[in-house]
């Protein structure tokens, strides 16, 4: 069973969002649904080339402030991190207009609210790999719809 606490209001998605900036969330609350809500709050104020270049060292840096090594076994992981803007950007667009806390919410009630959506597209084996962690590494299971 997935744990996830829906968004009442944008500030809550805004909220998370400056904190992974600021690199003050606290780790705890450094969730799947917290990933998801800080994308697309960037995405509303980037734009996905920006959040693209942006977020790979935003994450990086949050974790080095939380105490978690970016390393090959660990950390920053590109090509889950791409996969995942790729799928909240197409997520997003499907939806103009709707409050990015609905929008967040929603996207947590399909496939992509649990954290092995990723292993439809990826073999375990390719997406753990040092090369995926470090560069985009296509799917090899199926291509993705978004």
């Amino acid at each position: 069973m997935r744990e996830f606490i829906p968004f009442a209001i944008d500030e809550e998605i805004a909220e998370i969002g400056r904190a992974l900036v600021d690199r003050t969330l606290p780790k705890a609350r450094w969730t799947h649904g917290a990933h998801f809500a800080a994308t697309l709050w960037l995405l509303e104020s980037r734009g996905l080339d920006d959040v693209a270049r942006e977020l790979p060292g935003l994450i990086r840096a949050y974790n080095e402030a939380t105490g978690v090594r970016n390393n090959e076994a660990g950390g920053y992981h590109e090509t889950i991190t791409q996969a995942s803007l790729r799928a909240a950007a197409w997520f997003r667009a499907a939806r103009p207009g709707m409050p990015l806390f609905a929008v967040c919410n929603a996207l947590m009630e399909t496939p992509l609210g649990g954290s092995d959506w990723i292993l439809d597209y990826w073999s375990h084996e390719r997406l753990f790999s040092v090369e995926a962690r470090s560069v985009w590494v296509e799917p090899d299971l199926r291509r993705l719809p978004f």
